[in-house]
């Protein structure tokens, strides 16, 4: 990895500066609505996978142990 020096940093800070003083409220305005739904559809879709596999888990107990009952069923005929 390479080290970045002082000066360097200074002039990539200078740099990030400049340019986020040279925007316009409409401009940040867009940039925050911009940002804001990519972490709406990266939630959502991290949730989504959350409720699938908790819906998963809850789909094979239930089968576990409807299996249980006819295997408890079929023994005590």
């Amino acid at each position: 990895m390479t080290k970045i020096s002082a000066p360097e940093l200074g002039s990539y800070a200078g740099g990030a500066v400049s340019v986020a003083a040279s925007l316009t409220l409409t401009e940040v305005g867009i940039i925050v609505g911009i940002v804001t739904a990519l972490l709406t559809f990266i939630l959502n879709a991290w949730y989504t996978r959350q409720k699938n596999a908790r819906e998963q888990r809850l789909a094979d107990l239930d089968a576990r142990e409807r299996e249980a009952r006819l295997a408890q069923l079929e023994t005590s005929k």
